[in-house]
């Protein structure tokens, strides 16, 4: 049974940051790439970065590019979003998942950015 189990959100003030960590079993993570996305209540999962299987690429959606940073450890079946000099409009529900639509996620961790 595939399973993604994520961490590390939290409450944090604009300029701020977290280090999200999604853990995978059930299935071969070191072969899978590996997305995160996020979501805002009402709307729609907005993908917000891609790692593929060996780390030798990544990309962002250009509203976090330069301030995320997307990496993985597959002995560790573990995907982290290092997230810098957080903004308002990064508040949303994370996700890990297998596809950049947000199908096959996991149950996410809250990201609130506030004063």
């Amino acid at each position: 049974l595939m399973q993604l189990v994520e961490s590390g959100g939290g409450l944090v003030q604009p300029g701020g940051s977290l280090t999200l960590a999604c853990v995978g079993s059930g299935f071969d993570f070191s072969k899978q790439p590996m997305f995160w996305v996020r979501q805002t209540p009402g709307a729609r999962f907005q993908w917000v970065s891609t790692i593929n299987e060996k780390s030798t690429a990544t990309s962002y959606t250009p509203s976090v590019k330069g301030r995320f940073t997307i990496s993985r450890n597959n002995a560790k079946n573990t995907l982290y979003l290092e997230m810098n000099n957080l903004k308002t409009d990064d508040t949303a529900v994370y996700y890990c998942a297998l596809s950049p639509t947000g199908d096959r996620r996991g149950q996410g961790t809250q990201v609130t950015v506030s004063e």
